[in-house]
């Protein structure tokens, strides 16, 4: 078995359970994760080259200009449509200095936002899917999962979504050395670069594990990227896993997904876990708004 093979075997078994990290502030908080975040800690430093959007991704609403009929094709109820994004964004970035650790945005919109780790499944009728319903996400890709096929993800980042840094082979950060920290995030930062045109803005650990000690974050500030995101909650495969005790969204909330195909959600489909997600959100009266919509890149 190769060094890629056995490291995707470990990130299946693991993942499965966990949700690709702690589920609870807990568990966050043992693991080195970030436990509910503040707007100050939102707000608190962060820099790299500025992200730009792709074309046409900057305030596109949720859900805008999408017909009933896209929607019941995938057997689901419309979301609301999410609001324009804020002109003064609530998350602002610094050029030097600690990056700031958040899993929530702070904002009075009844507004999620949705991301999806890793890339191992690669199912071309998501791309349908997010074609049609053009819900945005953020995409936090592990060069080594998707290095076979960087082109499955392009026609995503076409509909205006962005592609964040999530390390080149998924270690556990806090098992690690300084110097492997540092090439796990630079080796993927690069990559990504070259693949897809922009630096990531972001970084999201795997397990979220380390993301509250000096040596991630000094790494992180090293190779590029400007903040560290960690989320609120995790779907798994019908339903999502809270942190909050009363098991529900809040305005700003980071959802964590991933790209998982059957062998992973117990014979399920991609497009069926997403869709089970979306209902999760509209159930509780939720739109689903671009996470980069809300954050103020680094100026200069």
């Amino acid at each position: 078995m190769t060094y890629a093979a056995g490291a995707l075997a470990l990130l299946a078994a693991v993942t499965a359970v966990t949700g690709c990290g702690p589920s609870t502030p807990a568990a966050a908080k043992a693991a080195g994760a970030a436990t509910p975040s503040t707007a100050a800690d939102a707000a608190s430093p962060a820099s790299a080259a500025p992200s730009t959007a792709p074309s046409g991704s900057a305030g596109a609403p949720a859900g805008g200009g999408v017909s009933a009929a896209a929607w019941a094709k995938w057997g689901l109820k419309p979301l609301p449509q999410a609001p324009a994004a804020p002109a003064d964004k609530p998350v602002k970035l610094t050029k030097t200095g600690t990056v700031p650790v958040f899993s929530d945005v702070p904002t009075k919109d009844k507004v999620v936002f949705v991301t999806i780790d890793d890339g191992a499944e690669k199912d071309p009728k998501f791309v349908e899917m997010l074609t049609d319903l053009k819900v945005p996400i953020s995409m936090f890709l592990t060069r080594d999962i998707v290095k076979g096929n960087y082109g499955y993800f392009k026609p995503l980042q076409a509909l205006g979504n962005h592609i964040q840094n999530h390390t080149v082979d998924h270690p556990q950060m806090s098992k690690i050395s300084a110097a492997k920290q540092k090439s796990e995030v630079c080796d993927d930062q690069t990559a990504l670069t070259q693949q897809y045109g922009t630096p990531p803005l972001l970084f999201r650990p795997p397990f979220g594990d380390g993301a509250n000690t000096p040596s991630l974050n000094t790494a992180v500030q090293e190779c590029g990227p400007r903040a560290v995101v960690l989320w609120r909650e995790s779907m798994q495969i019908h339903d999502m896993q809270y942190q909050a005790a009363d098991k529900k969204l809040k305005p700003g909330d980071i959802i964590l997904a991933h790209f998982r195909g059957p062998s992973e959600l117990k014979g399920e489909t991609m497009t069926a876990m997403f869709g089970e997600l979306l209902s999760r959100i509209e159930e509780q009266g939720f739109a689903v708004a671009r996470l980069e919509d809300y954050i103020q890149p680094p100026v200069g």
